[in-house]
């Protein structure tokens, strides 16, 4: 491992863990360990992360509700020549956090930026997507305004690379159904608990998500890797060529109470419930 040593009022920006505490690099552990001071989002998460590698720095709040404060207070700080080490709760600062506005101050003021990559959320999950990772865009946390949701989701919907966003688990049966709503269906991976024991990837249709969380509790921080505009009429078109049997067990088959399904099913078709239940006695009856 390099001996450098860190360049005196400068701002460090260091990736940590998102989940499996071996996921840091050797450079972010001397940066953190040479650091004047560890400015984190959540003082206990970082120093739980510091006490397992035996870092004694001292550590400084920053966060969303006091970022305007604190960060004019670590702007002298690294104006009079300490550096500075910036930290989310995981992965990669300035991300989806308030580290993009002490970026923004420090710019501002002249002040040296140095990144030290590591893990981060979005990239892991894209990358285990399985959907296309050549051109992607990162839409973050979809804003709690109903509006502005809409807005944000309208905005992107003929957009035809892969996007990505971030949800927590008390809102993602809401989020999964405005993108069906907006977007329409297409295909969608939930990736959750990413690097920890119980990560998972889920890779549906959003109908298919919808009707997969009826049943189950989401659980975990998640990831949604989402298919681009582009990709959506094959995987409408497949399931409207099965049998009205096959459509409903394909629901079934993913957790869907039987009367969900033939109400999924009968959305997919453009027809009735009603249609959906004479369509499968016929076929019994054949």
């Amino acid at each position: 491992m390099s001996e450098q040593t860190l360049e005196k009022g400068t701002l460090y920006l260091v990736a940590t863990p998102i989940g499996n505490l071996e996921d840091i690099t050797l450079r972010a552990i001397r940066t953190l360990r040479d650091a004047d001071l560890i400015a984190a989002e959540d003082t206990r998460r970082t120093a739980a992360l510091l006490n397992h590698l035996d870092i004694k720095t001292p550590l400084t709040s920053y966060f969303q509700h006091n970022e305007k404060s604190k960060g004019e207070f670590l702007i002298e700080k690294l104006r009079a020549g300490e550096t500075i080490a910036l930290v989310s709760d995981a992965g990669t600062p300035a991300i989806s956090d308030p580290g993009e506005d002490l970026v923004r101050l420090c710019a501002e003021a002249g002040i040296p930026v140095v990144p030290v990559p590591g893990a981060t959320a979005a990239i892991s999950a894209l990358i285990c997507s399985g959907l296309p990772t050549g051109r992607f865009s990162f839409e973050g946390f979809l804003s709690m305004s109903k509006k502005s949701r809409k807005e944000h989701l309208a905005n992107i919907k003929n957009h035809p690379y892969t996007m990505i966003f971030y949800e927590a688990p008390h809102k993602l049966t809401r989020t999964l159904q405005d993108l069906y709503d907006v977007l329409g269906d297409r295909r969608i991976v939930l990736c959750r608990e990413l690097t920890k024991r119980y990560e998972e990837f889920l890779r549906f249709t959003l109908s298919e998500a919808i009707a997969y969380y009826k049943v189950r509790e989401p659980k975990g921080e998640y990831v949604l890797i989402l298919d681009g505009a582009t990709e959506i009429e094959p995987e409408e078109n497949e399931l409207n060529n099965l049998t009205i049997s096959e459509h409903i067990k394909h629901y079934t088959d993913i957790g869907l109470e039987p009367k969900e399904a033939q109400k999924a099913v009968a959305a997919d078709r453009g027809i009735t419930k009603r249609e959906v239940y004479a369509a499968m006695l016929a076929e019994k009856n054949d």
